[in-house]
């Protein structure tokens, strides 16, 4: 009897320790996914000096550098020393962190070197890519410089705040960024610290976060519940509405555009674009004549096909396609 028994631990260790390594080539599928890997969709992904640890209650994989690389965008990305685990009971809820530098270029000659205190993402896949995904980034430093323009800037923000998740149909984003500021090259002015938080649902798009939409924004509708930009001392300017990307990426929507403090927030922004400021007093007399002399308004802002409009009929100019 003993020997059935010793044979049937030995059977079930060998059935365990298969099942632990098949489960660490769905970690590696599924982080790539995270990543941006996406075969179908002209996006491959490589993970250099691959190992695995963990066993046997858990599976880790590293990469001693990872590349992701767009081919129809032409777009590219590489990340140093990524790690990633899961318990081996639940293989499709990985939690893992990127040590900086990385570097992201594109063939427009746009080139983003950044770099970080702490990275770190949990992510639940399911079916053919990720459902849900959560990153936190600390003490972010980001070099953006652009070779066809020569223009430069340097972005820094204590922490960022990134969640996706597929709600249905329907994909569900919300980001926060605090204390971030912007030094931008031949611009004289220091622009303000802000801090910034954005939720909004993407209609019918849960497919942008697993991969099978290969659309991008082109043709989206959504709803823009609230976007929040905050620079201090009360100064805050709050949007929020639906909108839809047509076919050509423009911009369409109607918005409700709140601002706390109109008097100090142009006077920001006076000292920070000083060459604009006959155009930012006459906007803030506007505001201010419309909040009845007082020092918070709440208007409206329409968007048709890129062109910006205030309360319906003063045109405030053009964003151009995504």
């Amino acid at each position: 009897m003993w020997l059935i028994g010793l044979g049937l631990i030995v059977v079930l260790a060998a059935l365990y320790t298969g099942g632990w390594f098949y489960a660490t080539t769905l970690v590696k599928a599924n982080v790539l996914k995270a990543l941006g890997q996406q075969n179908a969709a002209g996006i491959s992904g490589e993970c250099a000096d691959m190992g695995f640890s963990g066993f046997p209650f858990a599976i880790g994989l590293s990469c001693a550098k990872v590349t992701i690389d767009d081919h129809v965008k032409g777009v590219s990305a590489s990340f140093d020393n990524l790690h990633a685990s899961a318990p081996v009971y639940l293989p499709n809820h990985i939690g893992w962190n990127l040590k900086s530098p990385a570097e992201f270029r594109t063939a427009q000659g746009l080139t983003v070197s950044a770099e970080w205190t702490d990275l770190q993402s949990n992510l639940v896949a399911k079916g053919r890519g990720v459902s849900q995904s959560e990153t936190v980034i600390e003490g972010l430093k980001a070099s953006i410089l652009s070779s066809f323009t020569g223009q430069s800037a340097d972005v820094t923000a204590a922490r960022t705040e990134m969640h996706a998740r597929q709600n249905g149909d329907d994909l569900d984003v919300a980001i926060g960024i605090q204390n971030a500021n912007a030094v931008i090259k031949d611009f004289p002015q220091t622009l303000p610290t802000a801090s910034t938080s954005a939720d909004i649902t993407l209609t019918g798009k849960a497919g942008l976060l697993d991969g099978t939409d290969g659309h991008g924004l082109y043709g989206t509708a959504g709803v823009l519940r609230q976007v929040v930009i905050d620079i201090g001392d009360g100064r805050t300017m709050t949007l929020s509405g639906p909108f839809n990307f047509d076919d050509q990426g423009f911009l369409s929507g109607k918005f409700r555009l709140e601002i706390n403090q109109i008097g100090p927030w142009g006077d920001s922004l006076k000292a920070t674009i000083p060459a604009a400021k006959n155009m930012i007093e006459t906007a803030t007399k506007l505001l201010k004549s419309l909040a009845a002399g007082g020092d918070k308004v709440s208007v409206d802002l329409t968007a048709d096909r890129g062109r910006l409009s205030l309360s319906g009929f003063i045109p405030l100019g053009k964003i151009p396609p995504i």
